[in-house]
């Protein structure tokens, strides 16, 4: 390809960029790319379970890309990723019988039980978010040691200093997304 060939095709895709985003505002575009699906199932049960509504779709984001059928090779299962045995935990604890495993594939059930396990870390680690995320994807019993530890407080600062590279990826991945679910979504 030529020179004057590769300009003219870099000015024809601005012109192409140009005509979308006036076409469409630049929010439009972004909610392309941050969808908000299930969103009457995550309002509903946020504000049941009382947590942020954009913290559990920046949470559905990061864990399953919003597939209701997603499985982890650990076989976390659904949007939010439960894995079975917590699942059952919940269940119990929120009086969901009778339980089944595959009952983590139905996407209501498994916003409402991951909204209210959100809540309940939240309530165990007095409303810190970075905390009850570490929790959720790396354990609560391994959050409690590295908190007893002081190998992490809880800050911003520290998300590098959590000892799961897959847990501190998340943590950082999930930050992120709710910052932009808050901004695109939060502002109507």
């Amino acid at each position: 390809m030529t020179p004057r060939r590769r300009r003219l095709n870099k000015f024809r895709f601005t012109i192409f960029i140009s005509i979308l985003v006036v076409a469409f505002n630049f929010t439009s575009i972004l909610k392309l790319f941050y969808p908000m699906p299930y969103s009457d199932k995550i309002f509903k049960y946020a504000t049941r379970s009382d947590v942020d509504p954009y913290f559990l779709t920046a949470i559905m984001k990061t864990e399953s890309g919003f597939n209701p059928d997603a499985v982890s090779p650990k076989d976390a299962r659904g949007l939010m990723q439960i894995m079975p045995d917590t699942g059952e935990w919940i269940a119990r604890q929120i009086n969901l019988y009778p339980y089944h495993p595959d009952l983590l594939f139905d996407p209501e059930t498994n916003i409402r039980m991951g909204s209210w396990y959100i809540a309940n870390l939240e309530d165990e680690f007095v409303g810190n978010k970075i905390i009850a995320l570490a929790a959720y994807n790396g354990g609560r019993g391994n959050v409690t040691n590295w908190l007893r530890e002081n190998k992490i407080s809880g800050d911003l600062s520290d998300i590098g200093a959590i000892p799961f590279p897959e847990t501190r990826n998340f943590v950082g991945k999930v930050l992120l997304n709710y910052k932009v679910y808050t901004w695109l979504y939060d502002r109507q």
